[in-house]
């Protein structure tokens, strides 16, 4: 199905609608918050490239929920709308630049994002004579009899006044976990989570069992401050603490950008030992003058957004196995997936590493998977979700021939992967070109995986020598379709100054098998040019650590190649540096042959600075904790890795014990 067809538009209006169905009337979800959102902003594109295609029935135009027969409709005086979700911190920045190129330099308000249910509480004369739901945003649904069971709601304020108001109804986790334990003991089903077991209860004909459920709520907004001659957000939640209201303890008034993300880091770190769920940050104009010249969307108000916390671990489908072929002719499966936000990043292909990888999870065309980043970095397939299956699923199978130039597949006794035989495979080539000009390798800007593609196809470079010869060849590189003048200088520019790069680059992006970029470092900084490499015996190779046997093999075999031999002596002519530019490796006693990780922000290095010192002492560095990790070296405001070196009881340097151990003698 084309992803941006009518056909996909019309599939995604269906399931949603379904899902909000299921959600806030049924109150028994099918699919989770993270597929949901990630269904909706794919919508949101649709409809925002294709406005003719948009149905009136479409989830964007509504805040979502309906209102079920079992309870009163009431309609909103105040159409209660839902906040415009975001869920990395480019999204934010975006938000509060928007706000300022319209000529607004305000301070905001941020509050945690409770899990539970909204709710407008309607007061006449101080006493609570109405309760609704969300519902849709313009009707929802009477609980009155509900809400005044919860004993966190006053019946009556400390002033006789009319107001209406608004708020999260939530159960705490302790509630949740004795409430399951109790329906367990009665062969009952145990509720999902905080979410639906508030929304469950409250939902309850019999109020007695709403009371039972010892539900919880917390007060945050005022849906018409000025009529109370209120003109900031922070000022009305402090009157609706005067008047009674329960008030979230955490919600802090802040001036810039800075002071938005230190909140959203702190609270993304005690967000598990609070006593109630929280999925995100509310982030609002404080003034409500500034709100009400800001307006509102159809669905959302302009002035406030809610930060989603990223996803450890997320849903999506597996669309298809697709296989590529490497440098060294692997062959690679790799999951082509519906694109989907982990950790802020939206990821729609992983690596499926061999054709074993794929049989062990039992992974199927078209599963839903978990997807997560395997130490914050890296896209991973979890498992296949064998519950969410329908039966058109399909089997995945292994390929023998090439995809490329179709030669018959190898294996390799003793291995798990395929190669192509076939050195002459044009995938080879490509592949070797796009890993020579990577950020990690030579950093040429300009040349994505697609440039260096249509580069190759259209014979511009048969060989990596011929990135250097493309200066030749501007003019024609100007007439191609897509690329202008300007970008055609960028990028000849970017070539040029590629040719300056330490000789560890250069080794990493020449491709030699098992040489990565910690290697090609200890390499470099060790015989310092690439005569003197090319010259090096097994047995010296071999006395540098971390490179073993194999290694030194590859490097040999490569240097030892007659083409290999050739392409270093053109790039030598077209002025690429042969030489190590960096600090030779001083062996610390410290570091040496040892690992670590950097977690938090250092006063004194870039990470990149302090990779190289580690490696310039013998040592490496890694993105993950294990028990194989030698130390942890924190700077201000550490992430999970620092948490995790505790609870594994791994030594954890201060930066300033750092920069003790760089001072010590070897």
């Amino acid at each position: 199905m084309n992803l941006m067809s009518k056909e996909r538009m019309d599939y995604l209006v269906d399931l949603l609608n379904q899902a909000n169905y299921d959600y806030y009337v049924k109150d028994d979800p099918k699919i989770t918050d993270q597929e949901f959102d990630k269904y909706l902003r794919e919508l949101q594109e649709i409809e925002r490239l294709h406005p003719e295609w948009k149905r009136k029935d479409s989830p964007t135009e509504h805040v979502g929920g309906e209102v079920i027969d079992s309870f009163q409709k009431v309609e909103h005086r105040i159409p209660m709308l839902s906040l415009g979700d975001v869920f990395n911190e480019e999204e934010i920045v975006t938000f509060l630049e928007r706000i300022e190129k319209e000529g607004f330099h305000p301070k905001y308000v941020c509050e945690l994002k409770i899990d539970g249910l909204s709710v407008s509480l309607r007061y006449e004369d101080g006493i609570l004579v109405q309760a609704a739901t969300r519902g849709n945003g313009v009707v929802g649904e009477d609980i009155t009899h509900n809400v005044k069971t919860i004993k966190s709601i006053p019946l009556k304020l400390k002033q006789k006044i009319s107001i209406e108001v608004r708020g999260e109804i939530f159960m705490s986790k302790k509630t949740l976990e004795k409430l399951n334990q109790e329906r367990i003991k009665k062969g009952l089903t145990p509720l999902q989570n905080t979410r639906n077991a508030a929304a469950g209860s409250i939902r309850q004909l019999d109020s007695k069992v709403a009371a039972e459920r010892n539900l919880d709520a917390f007060l945050y907004h005022l849906p018409n401050p000025l009529d109370y001659g209120i003109h900031t957000h922070h000022e009305a939640l402090a009157y609706l603490k005067e008047l009674g209201f329960k008030i979230n303890p955490n919600n802090r008034v802040v001036n810039n950008i800075h002071e938005v993300m230190e909140y959203i880091h702190e609270k993304g770190k005690i967000r598990a030992s609070l006593p109630y769920d929280i999925d995100g940050i509310v982030i609002k104009v404080d003034s409500i003058d500034d709100q009400v010249e800001l307006g509102y969307t159809a669905k959302t108000p302009r002035w406030a957004i809610a930060y989603k916390f990223p996803a450890e671990e997320v849903l999506t489908r597996l669309e298809d196995i697709v296989f590529t072929v490497g440098r060294t002719g692997q062959i690679t499966p790799n999951a082509i997936l519906e694109p989907v936000i982990v950790m802020g990043s939206t990821i729609s292909r992983a690596t499926l590493h061999n054709e074993d990888y794929v049989r062990e999870k039992g992974l199927k065309i078209g599963d839903i998977v978990s997807i997560r980043k395997a130490g914050d970095v890296i896209p991973e397939v979890v498992e296949a979700k064998v519950e969410r299956r329908t039966g058109k699923e399909k089997d995945f199978v292994m390929i023998k021939e090439c995809p490329i130039c179709h030669t018959p597949l190898i294996k390799k006794e003793g291995q798990v992967d395929y190669y192509c035989p076939n050195v002459t495979c044009p995938a080879r080539h490509v592949e070797s070109f796009i890993h020579f000009v990577s950020r990690e390798a030579m950093n040429i800007t300009g040349l994505g995986d697609q440039i260096m593609e249509d580069l190759y196809n259209f014979h511009f470079i048969a060989s990596i020598s011929d990135i250097y010869r493309l200066k030749d060849k501007k003019e024609e590189l100007i007439e191609l379709e897509g690329y202008g003048e300007k970008s055609v200088t960028k990028l000849l520019d970017s070539i040029e100054e590629s040719k300056k790069n330490s000789l560890e680059r250069l080794l990493f992006g020449l491709g030699i098998p098992h040489v990565g970029k910690e290697k090609a470092k200890i390499l470099a900084s060790t015989f310092l040019d690439m005569d003197t490499l090319m010259k090096a015996k097994k047995e010296e190779l071999v006395s540098l650590s971390d490179i073993g046997g194999i290694i030194a093999d590859s490097v040999l075999d490569y240097f030892a190649d007659l083409n290999h031999q050739i392409l270093i002596a053109e790039l030598k002519d077209l002025g690429l540096n042969m030489k190590y530019l960096g600090k030779r490796i001083e062996r610390k006693e410290a570091f040496a042959a040892k690992s670590f990780v950097l977690t938090g922000t250092l006063s004194h290095f870039t990470r990149e600075e302090a990779k190289d010192l580690i490696a310039s002492f013998g040592g490496k560095t890694v993105e993950s904790v294990s028990s194989k990790t030698s130390a942890v070296i924190v700077g201000e405001n550490p992430g999970s890795k620092y948490d995790k070196a505790k609870k594994l009881g791994i030594p954890i340097w201060s930066e300033e014990e750092f920069l003790e151990k760089i001072k010590e003698d070897s």
